[in-house]
């Protein structure tokens, strides 16, 4: 049972959302966008949102910055999250822009703007949950997406819905946030994806 819970704290890293957003949009866009075209895209975004955090993790851990992959110290979190949040920023300049897919534009805007918010909740000494920030803004994407789009995503927002539980429960099963911490984090995840859907819903 405890591995059973630990591993969706791995399966469903922080780091892995930004991607899954993308692949559930491309998956699902009812617009014809050449296969070649999204696997270009889903390769710069693995590069930029997964590949090179994963080498700055290394670089971070080697230095004595950071100690986990978790991020579980408030103080540990600080430059990992700023390093991130100037990668989004690439991604949206340079990856996806808002001209050929605004829907997934906006949703790497709020994800800028989540991973913004758990940086100004630090200086509080909060630690919001990055897990419930992940999955909870990929999931708002998908039923906005479901709106926007007129499509029957019913059985993927409920498998989400899900996740979202086993996730909370697996960061409390390992005793690596209390319950307020997990709210915050799924507040500070859907509520950017709420905001700008009114941007392109």
């Amino acid at each position: 049972m405890n591995l059973f819970f630990k591993s969706f704290s791995y399966i469903f890293h922080p780091i892995l959302m930004p991607l899954a957003g993308a692949v559930i949009y491309f998956a699902n866009a009812p617009r014809y966008i050449p296969e070649e075209v999204i696997t270009a895209k889903i390769f710069g975004l693995v590069v930029i949102t997964i590949l090179t955090p994963i080498v700055l993790f290394f670089f971070l851990k080697s230095s004595g910055t950071i100690s986990s992959p978790h991020l579980g110290e408030i103080k540990q979190r600080k430059i990992p999250l700023l390093l991130q949040s100037i990668l989004l920023i690439i991604v949206i300049k340079l990856i996806i822009d808002i001209y050929h897919y605004p829907e997934l534009y906006y949703f790497f805007l709020g994800t800028l703007f989540s991973s913004l918010s758990a940086i100004f909740v630090i200086f509080f000494n909060i630690k919001a949950s990055l897990h419930m920030v992940g999955i909870a803004s990929v999931t708002m994407f998908t039923v906005a997406l479901s709106i926007h789009f007129g499509i029957n995503l019913t059985l993927l927002i409920a498998a989400l819905m899900v996740v979202n539980g086993l996730v909370a429960s697996s960061r409390l099963h390992m005793n690596a946030h209390t319950n307020l911490e997990l709210i915050l984090g799924f507040l500070i995840g859907v509520i950017p994806q709420l905001t700008l859907v009114n941007l392109w819903l």
